[in-house]
């Protein structure tokens, strides 16, 4: 598969083997942020494709809900990736909330604001099964320097 390769919703369901209702329900949990063709139409790429794999051997294989893998994303301290400034990060709802994922979060602060989460990098780390654990350990790890 080419890298550059984008997939309509229906396609990537067919090269997963899970619905389209699946896909949408992932989109709509915050699990997974698909591109946009200007119509609207949801568009996937490869790392996409990984990243509803990883999703499916997670709830599947590890018999994890999507309510935990909201719960664990949650616990990305985006905060800390992102390098913000503590007035900001106090002030920030990814901050203190403890339910779904950094991007997943309304009237976002800072360069949050009018970044495009897709490409940040608190959301790409993600698409591999193996940096969930990694990332969250490594940023929790060591003290708030605050």
């Amino acid at each position: 598969m080419d890298n550059d390769t984008v997939y309509s919703i229906g396609e990537a369901a067919d090269l997963l083997g899970i619905s389209v209702p699946t896909i949408r329900l992932y989109e709509r949990e915050g699990l997974i942020i698909p591109l946009r063709k200007k119509s609207g139409h949801r568009r996937f790429k490869n790392e996409d494709l990984n990243r509803i794999r990883c999703l499916r051997e997670t709830i599947n294989g590890k018999k994890v809900s999507i309510a935990g893998i909201k719960r664990l994303m949650s616990l990305i301290p985006c905060w800390k990736i992102k390098h913000c400034p503590d007035d900001v990060r106090d002030h920030c709802g990814a901050y203190s909330n403890s339910e779904s994922a950094c991007w997943t979060i309304p009237d976002r602060e800072w360069e949050c604001r009018t970044a495009n989460c897709r490409e940040c990098t608190v959301y790409t780390r993600l698409s591999d099964c193996n940096s969930l654990k990694s990332t969250i350990s490594h940023y929790t790890s060591s003290p708030d320097p605050s």
